[in-house]
């Protein structure tokens, strides 16, 4: 399974407190319709964190319900323990999902050693291609480049998330792995950079709310079409940085519920962005044209 392109870290829309499944389905018809590459329902951006069993496997189901195969849908199965992570792939599976996303475990800090034995565990206990992810700021845990190369080699683990934002980091991974295994960047503020220099392209989080722009950025930054892609970025860098004024996914919740998909409402312990920044988030969107004037 080769990933390329730009994939969208979906929000989950919320309605009076619960998954409004109606509104996740115009999301995904919306995102498809737009020109993703592909779909990352209950990662980080989805607050797969903070969503039961149930929830989770709803959001799943309801994406590759509305997909209908027409992009492959990447589930977020993650858990900082490894039993745990295992239980989440079979729910991910069992919900149709086309591929897992499987997070470095948080909290726990394992070393390198522990972390390919915990990746590997995974790859063995299920059928579907595996991503890995790696995103230090969140977790306190940093999959390294020869690390990242040795779960390349095991079957099954197709591609990584690496979402440092560095690029040299980025191509010191890049560098590593073999060819086939797919490299791509989980941080929209580097991720045209890092496709120039090799990169496969992006698990987006501003692709939720700019789908169009993200791609098209993307495929011209895979096609050197340089002055292209920098235009793109530019247009798309004020939206990126409001994104990022609170924790993710607080900022691009609120820019779903603007944009129609289901209410700004988030699980505690996080709340809706208020005030300035959501007065901000609502003038960028105008700009960008993805609300009327």
């Amino acid at each position: 399974m080769k990933l390329e392109g730009t994939y969208t870290a979906l929000v989950t829309p919320m309605t009076d407190g619960r998954i409004d499944t109606e509104a996740l389905a115009r999301l995904v018809d919306d995102q498809i319709e737009a020109g993703i590459s592909g779909l990352v329902p209950m990662g980080t951006t989805g607050e797969a964190a903070t969503l039961s069993a149930a929830d989770r496997f709803d959001a799943i189901k309801t994406t590759v319900t509305v997909a209908k195969g027409r992009v492959p849908v990447i589930a977020g199965a993650g858990a900082n323990a490894t039993d745990a992570a295992i239980e989440g792939s079979k729910l991910a599976a069992d919900a149709g999902a086309d591929a897992l996303l499987h997070v470095t475990p948080w909290y726990n800090k394992p070393n390198q050693t522990g972390l390919l034995a915990h990746f590997g565990a995974i790859a063995e206990a299920t059928d579907l291609p595996m991503v890995l992810y790696n995103v230090p700021g969140r977790t306190c845990c940093d999959m390294l480049p020869d690390t990242v190369a040795a779960a390349a080699a095991l079957p099954g683990i197709v591609a990584i998330k690496e979402a440092t934002g560095d690029l040299r980091r980025a191509a010191q991974v890049i560098s590593a792995v073999p060819d086939g295994f797919s490299v791509l960047s989980g941080d929209d503020f580097t991720c045209m950079p890092f496709c120039a220099v090799g990169g496969h392209g992006v698990i987006s989080v501003v692709s939720n709310l700019a789908p169009a722009e993200t791609s098209q950025m993307i495929a011209a930054a895979r096609a050197a079409d340089l002055d292209r892609a920098r235009e793109l970025h530019y247009k798309l860098m004020p939206l990126m940085d409001l994104l990022f004024v609170e924790s993710n996914p607080i900022p691009v919740k609120a820019g779903a519920a603007l944009l129609g998909y289901g209410e700004n409402q988030l699980n505690l312990p996080l709340v809706p962005l208020a005030g300035d920044g959501l007065r901000d988030l609502e003038a960028a969107l105008r700009k960008l044209g993805r609300l009327g004037s």
